[in-house]
């Protein structure tokens, strides 16, 4: 008999969930960037395991949120774990176990804030977790031992795995225990899928990926990026045109570059990935606006997926 479920990765923003998602998968279905709180709706990879498949939902980073964005991001993110079979709460143990250190940086700092609000969270929903400490090259061996019991001992875990979601350490047995705790049900998605997300998005997300890999020191989170055309030509490519939204004038000269190199850069960077995605070949046009109230705006939150009455 076959499997089939959902399962919810969740937890604070630079965790490493796309990383793992990604590496449950064995494909890239989620951005990946040194910038925290970049996926913002929740993507559903999709994992396989002898006749069981995992339908992953990388959910947004859950933390306190500060205006209308941020509320819809954590929205979703709760409403992921909530419709899911089973959760797992990702929790970075080398920024969890400095945060606990004198002069601890206030990155880390937050981290550890958003994990108590994740734990309270789950207390709230009743729902039992699996804790996955990520990032377990990083530590000691001692002091990952220590925080895995005082997380632990907060009720809210029935399992604890340790990985590392970059190398792929311990990924393999929380895949095959994760596929164990799928109910029985047809599968989903052909064997061959990875994701369902619209490739329009898609395309918008590897942009927006690109970019922030380019310019994440300069520009903050106040970037959009929106698949403006999608067409099919005649000779069997593929015509995208996207629209970069910057909240400030003084932001589109970072993302132009001088002489426009920068923008040259990410727009080669994406052009090329989704290529590779796509399998046929790819033309991208890339335009950059100025809209200080992007991130108020009802349509852009529908089209992602995002709760805009929150």
């Amino acid at each position: 008999m076959s499997r089939a479920g959902f399962c919810a990765i969740i937890g604070a923003p630079n965790a490493g969930k796309s990383t793992l998602t990604n590496r449950l998968v064995g494909a890239k279905v989620s951005i990946v960037t040194q910038k925290v709180q970049t996926t913002r709706f929740p993507v559903r990879g999709v994992a396989m395991a002898g006749d069981a498949q995992i339908v992953l939902v990388d959910t947004p980073g859950i933390f306190q949120p500060r205006r209308r964005l941020d509320r819809a991001m954590v929205r979703a993110a709760w409403g992921g774990a909530e419709d899911a079979d089973v959760i797992v709460h990702l929790v970075d143990a080398a920024a969890e176990i400095a945060a606990g250190e004198p002069g601890a940086k206030g990155a880390d700092r937050k981290a550890a804030q958003d994990v108590e609000s994740i734990v309270e969270g789950l207390k709230k929903s009743g729902r039992k977790a699996i804790l996955a400490l990520n990032k377990i090259d990083q530590v000691k061996r001692e002091n990952l031992l220590a925080l895995s019991q005082k997380l632990f001992e907060t009720g809210v875990y029935d399992e604890v795995f340790m990985i590392s979601a970059t190398s792929g350490s311990g990924v393999e047995d929380l895949r095959d225990r994760l596929a164990a705790l799928m109910p029985e049900n047809p599968w989903f998605y052909p064997e061959d899928q990875t994701a369902d997300l619209p490739a329009r998005l898609l395309a918008a997300e590897i942009t927006r990926e690109k970019l922030y890999l380019r310019v994440h020191e300069e520009l903050p989170y106040s970037a959009a990026v929106e698949t403006t055309k999608f067409e099919d030509r005649k000779d069997g490519s593929l015509r995208i045109e996207q629209t970069i939204y910057v909240e400030r004038e003084s932001q589109r000269p970072i993302i132009l570059g001088k002489n426009g190199q920068t923008l040259k850069w990410i727009g080669q960077k994406a052009r090329e990935e989704l290529t590779a995605i796509l399998d046929r070949p790819v033309h991208l046009f890339l335009h950059v606006q100025v809209d200080e109230r992007w991130a108020d705006k009802r349509e852009f939150y529908g089209d992602v997926g995002l709760d805009f009455d929150v």
